[in-house]
């Protein structure tokens, strides 16, 4: 009998076609097979430099994104009371007619009246400019409410940071730390390097009250109490101190610890650092027995003690500052045991650890290189510990000082750029702090005089007022919130409706579903988009947004601008963004229509959608906006993808760093290209350059790295930048708040200000552990973001949702008895600022006194066109409901004091069980939303395909 012809290796489509992900901020490399001109697969791209062919279950069910019955059709005008969700489609010239009507007054008579602010839109190179062309103040992104302490923390004390920005030594480390991380951010690259960790047996530890994802596979898991992480790093920096068993010499060759502070109590030079008369910091060198150039080599200087300078001030050096606070009792590991939640023994051996990975292993690169004084080395000495940490420390009032905590621990270890050590990804590290400063003053043309976003060096750095008051509408930059640098997007719809600091025109957004799972006190909010003022109007008199999918935002919406799925659209993911760099070499990519802009629906219906970055671009040429239109009031640029092309934001700077110059044959820096978009989707829609093996470590002070950073405009030359353990830009700000200065604090931030503007990082308790009653709230409430979905608009996707559609409460089983629940009872969880109904389930991965749950996932009824009765609207929930958007005493955001971020993880709550007889639905519940459901019949992608192979 013959044997059946069997294919045994199919194509999965006719022809495939490489770009890059959009499923969340990992930005993986993709390859999408259509058939028939449709999406068949979507798999990893192998030559990607991201993830090397992994793809989780997020991009792989982009298919289902692009296909959701969820996408928004054509414009909208509202015609119903604004939150109704009751609309008539218009055409697109009527609408950019609408918006460039209400936006022409508004840059005419006072661009601040203009409100931008952008949520997951990873096009911040764009929209950030943009406002700047318009002259606005008031634009910031999703950072403010995400990474921003994370940022601000790194970037103030090492010149980068954790997050996307830098990564552990996957090859060469031999013991990680994982502080607060989730499975949502870069989720691909970390399971790569957990792989290659556990399969050379390195020893992972992950600090994290709850164990999900990678604290599964780690070695050691440490249920930390939410917020006290600085408390378990300064007791490992304490014992690392106690033990002398910290590198004094790293600490002196790229740090600042032997720079002299002057300590002058009550003068207004207290805390600042003594320097020559060309500004140089001076440190004390022992053989001259006298000051000298700090960053001089060949000297001895001093790193302990007390001296008198030649003016006759007293000086300490910055490490004797850190031993004199760090070494106080107060950070022993039984001192802070209690509050951690951590066995003394446990932070002892821990510190025991640290030291023993990173001096006593002798690991050792056989690579030459050179250092920034011309010094050259025979080998890389290594320090194989390895940190990493994301939102569970940041998302905390007192997480910038937190995250200045582990890059301390990290720096007296000597584990910054070191083989086996935390690894900085270009174009980072960048000088401390970074030099662009935020935009305050507009030109005679009406453009911001630099962009709206930025690093604040001193007070006079600050946009306020004459009399210190807040210039933007979110509070950023002020002597509220002064090192904002990423905005405050969590504030900005309340100081909108109560007009604080002034009243705005129109409020624009694009994908930031800030009515419901962006929002801080969700009831609240959906509120004041809706309240009118006494003559009837409302009070955010104008709101346009932009989205793709019918989220709970569109509903509050005034004019809505309906964006493409990201497989209909070009996309810049630009190293003057947030780069896909990683620590071997320099990285950007781009998306691309792989498939054209769709005529219809899933359902055959009409379909009119734009991507929101060229109609960003053509309402600026509309408006008449500088950078966006010629002086005869022509269009500069036809769409974005001309922009990415043509734009250059400094002369051979555009926001791709690839094959520029007319021919293409530059990299990082050129003339614009004709053909550089048809070059990455030639290259498989990315650019990669690898840094030469001797420039790959300690690149804060490797002259290899620094000189190839400056060929890319990363740094302005190649001088060493210097690490700041101890930060002269905080101690600015606490001597203004103590009365020095020409630009001092209105008197009721004073004390704010000279609290938490500490140059050595601080603990304190988060500001609503310390002041809600914990006999009344005697929990802690976390969320986190799954591996599987990713914001708001994973679990719309048809595939996603099988894997979970719904939500529960995580509570301890010991914790359960205590509260008299059993598993799965309705529980009423309450916080100051509400309470709310949920379903709770036991389970033992977590801390015993927090409770959590996966976040997003709960669905207002009506939204995202789900069902009526779909499991999210019904029985899932947010914890957002519970979360404050001020602290309990009404005088601040729920932020951290220095960067502004939102304080998320800070919310304490207390649980009982639902009375008897309450209904096994979530609560509260909110009246539905008037979007149209979609066919409620299965969505069976892909039989068409098997139909058409078997014909």
């Amino acid at each position: 009998m013959a044997e059946p012809a069997l294919d045994l290796s199919p194509s999965p489509g006719d022809e495939a076609r490489t770009t890059t992900c959009y499923m969340c901020a990992c930005r993986c490399g993709i390859k999408v097979w259509l058939q028939d001109g449709q999406v068949r697969y979507i798999q990893g791209n192998r030559e990607h430099p991201v993830n090397h062919g992994v793809l989780c279950a997020k991009g792989a069910a982009g298919i289902m994104q692009h296909n959701s019955p969820a996408r928004l059709r054509k414009p909208l005008l509202r015609v119903g009371e604004r939150g109704s969700g009751e609309f008539r489609e218009i055409e697109w010239d009527e609408a950019l007619d609408l918006a460039t009507s209400w936006l022409k007054p508004i840059r005419a008579r006072n661009p601040d009246e203009l409100a931008f602010f952008t949520g997951r839109d990873q096009s911040q190179a764009l929209t950030g400019w943009w406002a700047q062309q318009f002259g606005t103040v008031n634009y910031a992104a999703h950072g403010g409410f995400c990474s921003v302490n994370m940022a601000a923390g790194g970037l103030y004390s090492v010149g980068g940071s954790f997050w996307e920005f830098g990564e552990p030594d996957w090859e060469h480390t031999r013991l990680l730390m994982l502080w607060g991380v989730a499975e949502d951010h870069d989720s691909n690259p970390i399971k790569l390097g957990l792989g290659k960790l556990k399969a050379r047996g390195a020893r992972i530890i992950a600090v994290n009250p709850v164990r999900s994802g990678y604290g599964a596979i780690a070695d050691e898991w440490i249920g930390i109490r939410p917020g006290s992480d600085g408390l378990f790093a300064f007791a490992l920096v304490h014992e690392l101190l106690r033990m002398d068993r910290i590198d004094l010499e790293f600490l002196v060759r790229h740090a600042n610890a032997h720079w002299l502070v002057i300590d002058n109590p009550g003068g207004g030079d207290d805390g600042l650092f003594a320097r020559d008369a060309e500004g140089n910091a001076l440190c004390w060198n022992t053989q001259a027995n006298a000051t000298t150039d700090a960053n001089a080599i060949d000297i001895a200087p001093a790193v302990v003690g007390e001296y008198m300078l030649a003016d006759g001030r007293k000086a300490r050096p910055v490490f004797q500052l850190i031993v004199d606070r760090y070494l106080d009792p107060r950070y022993s590991p039984d001192a802070v045991s209690e509050r951690c939640g951590i066995p003394a023994n446990t932070i002892r051996r821990i510190a025991r650890e640290l030291a023993e990975a990173a001096f006593d292993s002798n690991l050792t690169l056989p690579i030459a290189w050179t250092d920034s004084w011309g010094r050259e080395h025979a080998e890389m000495v290594g320090r194989p510990v390895a940190m990493h940490a994301m939102r569970g420390i940041s998302a905390h009032s007192n997480g910038f000082h937190t995250c200045r905590a582990l890059h301390l621990l990290q720096l007296l270890l000597g584990a910054v750029d070191a083989p086996g050590s935390f690894r900085y990804q270009p174009p980072f590290p960048k000088p401390v702090p970074p030099a662009n400063r935020p935009g305050k003053t507009r030109k005679a043309d009406g453009v911001l005089d630099a962009p709206p976003l930025g690093f604040v060096h001193g007070p006079e750095d600050l946009v306020v007022d004459a009399q210190g008051r807040p210039r933007r509408i979110d509070h950023a930059y002020s002597w509220a919130y002064p090192l904002a640098a990423h905005g405050m997007m969590h504030t900005v719809i309340r100081n909108a409706w109560a007009g604080d600091p002034y009243k705005i025109d129109t409020l624009m957004m694009f994908m930031a579903n800030m009515s419901w799972n962006s929002a801080m006190n969700t009831g609240e909010t959906m509120r004041w988009l809706t309240d009118r003022d006494e003559a009837g109007e409302y009070r955010i008199p104008r709101i346009i947004y932009s989205d793709a999918y019918a989220s709970e935002m569109v509903a509050y919406a005034d004019l809505v601008l309906p964006d493409t799925t990201y497989l209909e659209r070009f996309d810049a993911i630009s190293l003057l963004d947030r780069p896909i760099s990683d620590a071997d070499g320099a990285s950007d990519a781009i998306r691309h229509p792989v498939l054209a802009p769709e005529t219809q629906d899933v359902e055959g219906r009409p379909r009119d959608v734009r991507g929101f970055q060229s109609v960003l671009i053509e309402l600026g040429a509309r408006l008449g906006l500088p950078g966006l239109a010629n002086d005869d009031g022509t269009p500069k640029y036809r769409d974005y993808a001309d922009y990415i092309v043509r734009h250059e934001r400094a002369p051979g700077v555009g926001l791709l760093a690839g094959w520029r110059g007319e021919h293409g044959e530059s990299h990082g820096k050129g003339a614009p290209n004709p053909g550089q978009l048809q070059r990455y989707i030639d290259n498989g829609g990315f650019w990669r350059e690898e840094l030469p093996e001797h420039a790959r470590y300690f690149k804060m002070a490797n002259r290899g790295y620094l000189q190839w950073a400056q060929r890319f405009g990363f740094v302005p030359n190649d001088a060493p930048i210097v690490l700041q353990l101890y930060s002269e830009t905080l101690q600015r700000f606490r001597l203004a708040a103590q009365g020095h200065g020409a630009i001092q604090p209105p008197p009721g931030h004073r004390e704010r200000v000279a609290t938490y503007f500490d140059p050595l990082p601080i603990w304190y308790e988060p500001f609503e552990h310390e002041q809600a009653s914990r006999t009344r709230f005697p929990l802690d409430a976390v969320t986190q973001r799954p591996m599987f979905m990713y914001h708001a608009w994973g679990s719309q996707n048809a595939w996603l949702r099988q894997i979970a559609a719904r939500n529960v409460l995580y509570l301890h089983p010991e914790t359960g008895a205590t509260h008299g629940i059993a598993d799965e009872d309705w529980i009423e969880v309450c916080s100051h600022n509400g309470s709310i109904r949920v379903q709770a389930k036991f389970a033992a991965n977590v801390q015993a006194d927090t409770v959590w749950t996966w976040n997003a996932i709960g669905k207002r009824k009506g939204a995202w066109r789900l069902a009526k009765d779909a499991p999210e609207s019904g029985r899932g929930f947010l914890l957002n409901h519970l979360v404050s958007d001020l602290t309990p005493r009404g005088d601040y955001a729920n932020a951290d004091p220095v960067t502004g971020q939102a304080a998320w993880f800070d919310l304490r709550v207390s649980i009982r069980k639902a009375a008897a007889g309450s209904a096994a639905v979530s609560a509260p519940q909110f009246p539905p939303l008037g979007f149209d459901q979609a066919d409620p019949a299965p969505l069976r992608y892909g039989a068409g395909f098997r139909r058409g192979k078997r014909q």
